[in-house]
């Protein structure tokens, strides 16, 4: 059985914030995880990706943490990677990528993914 993989769009090495937290909640709950953030080299001793282009392995899920503007520009490069989701998290979605996303035939689900996990983000330690 193959497990699931995600990208997490705006992953950071600061523990405190949801970019980091959503890394180790995907990783507690099995999944391949890519980190995507250009400035970083690792995250959670992941090999992060500058930019979605340079994952070649197939992504079954998205999850957004960058803000809404800089995510309607990542939504061509997000598409062709045909995920089956595409999570936009609190404070990355706006009524204009939602519908761009939809253009684009993404099924973009507006939560906290980490919460789908059934995982309360204030519950992964922040240090």
């Amino acid at each position: 059985m193959s497990e699931f993989s995600v990208a997490v769009i705006g992953a950071s090495k600061d523990r405190r914030k949801h970019g980091n937290k959503a890394v180790r909640a995907y990783q507690q709950s099995g999944y391949k995880v890519f980190p995507v953030n250009p400035r970083e080299e690792s995250i959670e001793g992941l090999r992060t990706y500058r930019s979605l282009d340079e994952i070649t392995e197939p992504i079954d899920f998205v999850s957004l943490y960058v803000p809404p503007a800089l995510g309607i520009k990542m939504l061509p490069s997000i598409a062709s990677k045909k995920p089956q989701e595409l999570w936009l998290n609190p404070g990355s979605e706006s009524d204009d990528l939602i519908e761009a996303a939809a253009d684009l035939k993404l099924r973009a689900i507006v939560a906290c993914s980490i919460a789908a996990l059934g995982i309360d983000p204030e519950e992964l330690p922040g240090k």
